[in-house]
């Protein structure tokens, strides 16, 4: 079972910090079970001795079948002899370092899970590790619970690829389907755009690598993380979502980690965090890029070591095993370049990159999108009788796949419900029942504040300050409204357009009672 070669004497990393103490022989692993270990075969590649046996020790008392060795070149002789499940390399390592032995395994075992082991660790490293093919990375020093979590994250997705259709003694083969079919979920169209994103949702959606979705507002993220979650193992246990958008820094933070009692002004008590409430299960991350580059941080963390601190804690306030798949409707690269989105936690997440086409770009999927949400709406607001559900006529299809739907589905969604709350049982739809989605006609740009050809008589006879208050409050109110809608609800462009920053937009939000769903009509 045991292979162990060691080849290297030192006790220390290269940056000169003992690491025995750092990974005792503790001998738990976090999500695993002695039966489902004991199917595990793990390489260890480490030129530090004390690192290697430390490892090696604690994932042995676990169950796992361990193999270790000191020098990169023996990691790839003993690679092309036998295939493993899990491999724990050593970036930097004399000769032939970790990322050259990651390369040799995806061309031998594509789907060996490799965690990368740093004692140097930075930013550029960790994004080569994860662009070369890494599952994880793991900074030096690490605690035995650490190595635990991870590992135990591991064996997890071992053990869902093994149970959606692979035998038990092989390394899992990726794109594993899922049994069965996802339940409550419908995705409906055939461009090849969309069918390319949605295929490769369900080839993921029975691992527990993380998913980056993009794509315009309206074009089905939340849906494809529905879709993905229900058809993983996961899907008995809660899909959590946060829309990084809606919420201001300080209350982002409490929701997504909780806080301690007495954290802040009315922590009357401990509260978890929807990390917490994920924990089994899957956390969304809608419009991540909106999310401070502070609260990133912590993030990465969490997502690192599998802990979650409340706010207000100083003592870890429990242990977490979430599937990520995170969104935006930007562009990530642009987000990371205006240094919006930290690379480190984009790379992470992007474990497996999913882009939704706009509607336009598939015009063919209009008629059968559309007739979905025609009987959908009918039977929601005509008692579920389906016997007079009128019929979409050859020219309102056209009229309909010749809009430049710039709210994606979601906008079809709501013209197609606006149209059947006002049609007649059995009757045809037309071109001139489909609504426009654009606003009043009555309303112009010089007359929306009662100024335009002069002051409205009711504003003449309130008194100044008070009118003076009511015009820019109707200013600001519908200012704030056309900005986040021109920005399409992306609060870091409608701050940039604005010339403001985000947290002046969401105090306007504040003051006048609404919120980013509101406004964008979601």
């Amino acid at each position: 079972m045991e292979d162990s070669t060691h080849l290297a004497d030192t006790a220390k990393d290269r940056s000169g910090r003992s690491v025995q103490g750092e990974v005792s022989s503790r001998g738990e692993s976090f999500g695993s079970n002695p039966e489902l270990a004991a199917s595990i075969r793990i390489l260890i590649v480490d030129d530090e001795r004390t690192v290697r046996e430390s490892c090696a020790s604690l994932l042995k008392q676990a169950g796992y079948q361990v193999t270790s060795c000191g020098k990169g070149e023996d990691a790839l002789h003993l690679i092309r002899q036998r295939p493993f499940h899990i491999a724990l390399l050593d970036l930097y390592m004399p000769g032939v370092g970790g990322l050259d032995v990651l390369a040799e395994l995806r061309e031998r075992t594509p789907d060996t899970l490799a965690i990368v082991m740093t004692g140097k660790p930075t930013v550029e490293s960790s994004i080569e590790s994860l662009r070369a093919g890494a599952w994880d990375y793991l900074s030096k020093p690490f605690s035995a619970t650490q190595l635990s979590i991870l590992i135990g994250r591991a064996s997890h997705t071992i053990s869902v690829a093994r149970e959606t259709g692979q035998g038990k003694d092989t390394v899992p083969r990726r794109g594993a389907k899922a049994k069965g079919q996802s339940a409550g979920v419908v995705v409906l169209g055939d461009a090849p755009a969309f069918r390319k994103a949605i295929d490769l949702a369900k080839r993921v959606a029975p691992t527990d690598a993380s998913v980056f979705i993009t794509g315009d507002s309206g074009t089905g993220k939340e849906l494809v993380a529905q879709l993905i979650h229900q058809l993983s193992r996961r899907s008995s246990r809660e899909l959590v979502a946060l829309n990084c958008a809606a919420l201001p820094e300080g209350l982002l933070e409490s929701e997504m980690f909780g806080h301690a009692k007495g954290a802040f002004t009315g922590a009357v008590q401990d509260k978890p965090g929807l990390l917490e409430a994920a924990n089994g299960g899957t956390l969304f991350l809608d419009e991540l890029t909106e999310m401070s580059l502070a609260i990133q941080a912590k993030l990465l963390r969490a997502i690192q070591d599998g802990v979650v601190r409340r706010v207000g804690s100083t003592t870890t306030s429990a242990l977490v095993n979430v599937r990520f798949v995170a969104a935006t409707n930007r562009d990530p690269h642009e987000a990371m370049k205006e240094g919006e989105l930290r690379k480190d936690l984009y790379y992470r997440l992007r474990v497996v990159p999913i882009h939704l086409p706009r509607l336009r770009e598939r015009p063919g999927d209009i008629p059968v999108l559309a007739q979905h949400f025609l009987v959908g709406f009918w039977k929601k607001h005509r008692n579920n009788d389906l016997t007079t559900v009128p019929t979409l006529t050859p020219e309102s299809i056209t009229a309909l796949q010749r809009r430049p739907w710039m709210g994606n589905v979601r906008e079809l969604q709501n013209v197609m419900e606006h149209a059947v709350v006002l049609l007649e049982p059995g009757t045809e739809v037309r071109p001139e029942d489909i609504p426009s989605m654009e606003g009043p006609d009555d309303m112009d740009e010089e007359n929306s504040f009662g100024l335009g050809n002069g002051i409205s008589d009711a504003l003449l006879e309130a008194p100044y300050h008070e009118a003076r208050d009511q015009v820019m409050s109707d200013f600001e109110r519908t200012y704030l409204s056309e900005i986040i809608r021109r920005a399409d609800g992306n609060m870091s462009q409608a701050a940039r357009l604005a010339g403001v920053d985000r947290t002046t937009l969401y105090r306007l939000m504040q003051k006048h009672l609404v919120s980013r769903e509101e406004i964008l009509g979601d």
